[in-house]
């Protein structure tokens, strides 16, 4: 074949020749070169693994790593700027395209190597699909950020659709961070398509989850509302293999339940009973026995073991000689944390404002539900194995021996309802093996083993406006009562409103 022929694109050779040497200065100018053509990752590029060659009039580009190997020719320059240099190409079969190269050691490129992975994965998602639902048309697939409706970039989605039938798909990421979030976008995702698309039946949703990162959504799957969406999930491999899952298999819980042991007498007690009379102090038995000593939710002292701990980042034991300083402590503290606290800009004032709301609906039960029992009120049982879940969780009992979850968040937050779920699953697990009152838990109360009830508080400004789509998903079996209170609620607990979902 002529050379004139060969490379179409091209000028003669000094065009061919600008271009490499356009190339070649720019790499010798970045401090991290990558190499991004759109739908792929990023691919990082140095001597070892990049290649210009110039053959029969036309400029090829490879480069490769443990995982691809890319050939393609340049047929030219769309751009030059400072870090970035986009370039015209032609791939197999003649087909035109670009390709950028791009130095992440400027500022500007930060976010290109995060926004190619998701394209990349992206495509990844699509494959999916096509594998999995060859007669569905994918009429819908995008990674762009919706924020009116609160659609995250991170999770790809996509629509189905088969005549007038249609699916509503989402994927999360193999970056195990983003795993446990996919659920509650790709609700709203669902809620979205069905007010968007009223003469489309969309039936349910499709989930990929990356296969090692998967039990805690499928988990909440099995208690969704199967009357209102069909639900299916697929587990991809390493390899970008996936396969069905089967949710039956997702019945046994990662929870445990410790022994609740009360607190013996103790050397110290008369010390604790001295700083809990100081106004704002509260004296708090802990589910080992230990008594947490806090103002407004923050604690600044403990009782374990005959001794007394203090400090705020961390404990010291303290001498009987010494306890005056923990009184000058807890006093400044409650001065600080103080609601009428004109400087509310202070860090100790707004330190923990999920320990201080607890504090208040401790306090408070009653304005929260007049039917729970002012005592006993247990935090944080059972135990995650996960770390910091970012929310508050109490365990409490009405007066006819139904348990209620109570969730706290002080903050808006998109993934309040199913985080309540997840609390809530692993309290029925043990309930329904009567394990609470053989542990120790609210001694002398007949506890019912029916499903327990979810009450979320959360300040009414501070509701995120998802969540109420969220819960309409859940199942019917489960009673949910989202509680609002006022902005005031460091000064005075008052509920703005109740939104309320109860079995059938």
């Amino acid at each position: 074949m002529p050379a004139a022929r060969a490379c179409q694109g091209l000028n003669p050779a000094s065009s061919v020749h600008r271009i490499q040497q356009a190339i070649e200065r720019f790499l010798d100018a970045s401090e991290r070169p990558v190499l991004c053509e759109p739908g792929e990752e990023a691919l990082a590029i140095g001597s070892d693994n990049f290649v210009l060659e110039q053959r029969n009039g036309c400029l090829s580009l490879q480069a490769w790593d443990d995982r691809r190997n890319l050939v393609r020719r340049v047929t030219g320059i769309d751009s030059e700027g400072r870090g970035r240099l986009d370039l015209r190409i032609e791939r197999f079969g003649k087909r035109a395209g670009t390709l950028a190269l791009a130095d992440l050691g400027r500022p500007r490129n930060q976010g290109l190597q995060l926004t190619s992975a998701r394209q990349g994965f992206r495509d990844v998602f699509r494959r999916f699909l096509r594998r999995q639902f060859p007669t569905y048309k994918i009429a819908e697939l995008s990674t762009e950020a919706n924020l009116e409706e609160s659609l995250s970039p991170v999770y790809p989605r996509a629509l189905l659709r088969e005549g007038s039938s249609a699916w509503a798909g989402m994927a999360a990421p193999p970056d195990g961070g983003q795993a446990d979030g996919v659920l509650s976008f790709a609700l709203i995702w669902l809620d979205y398509l069905r007010r968007r698309e009223p003469n489309l039946a969309v039936r349910g949703l499709i989930l990929y989850l990356p296969e090692e990162m998967a039990k805690t959504t499928c988990l909440r799957l099995r208690h969704l509302n199967t009357g209102k969406a069909r639900f299916s999930a697929f587990l991809y491999t390493e390899d970008a293999q996936e396969y069905a899952a089967d949710l039956r298999d997702y019945g046994n819980l990662d929870t445990r339940l410790d022994l609740h042991r009360s607190g013996l007498p103790s050397p110290v007690d008369d010390t604790v009973a001295r700083l809990s009379e100081i106004p704002g102090v509260e004296s708090i038995e802990r589910n080992d026995g230990e008594r947490s000593l806090r103002v407004r939710g923050l604690e600044f002292a403990r009782a374990a073991g005959g001794r007394l701990l203090a400090g705020i980042e961390t404990k010291r034991e303290i001498a009987a000689s010494n306890v005056k300083e923990v009184e000058a402590m807890a006093r400044e503290l409650a001065r600080l944390r103080a609601p009428d606290n004109r400087d509310r800009w202070n860090p100790i004032y707004l330190r923990n404002r999920e320990l201080w709301l607890e504090s208040q609906v401790r306090a408070e039960l009653n304005e929260i539900d007049a039917t729970l029992m002012p005592a006993p009120v247990y935090g944080q049982v059972p135990a995650f194995a996960a770390t910091e879940r970012g929310v508050i969780d109490l365990l409490s009992v009405d007066t006819n021996g139904r348990l209620a979850v109570i969730e706290l968040k002080a903050a808006e937050d998109i993934h309040l309802p199913l985080q309540a779920l997840d609390y809530w699953m692993r309290v029925q697990w043990h309930a329904e093996r009567g394990e609470f009152s053989s542990h120790g838990y609210f001694p002398g109360i007949e506890l019912r083993r029916e499903p327990p009830r979810i009450l979320m508080v959360s300040p009414s400004l501070q509701v995120h406006p998802t969540n109420e789509r969220l819960l309409r998903y859940f199942s019917p079996s489960i009673d949910v009562e989202h509680i609002g209170v006022g902005i005031e609620w460091q000064k005075k607990l008052k509920v703005m409103f109740r939104s309320r979902r109860t079995c059938p």
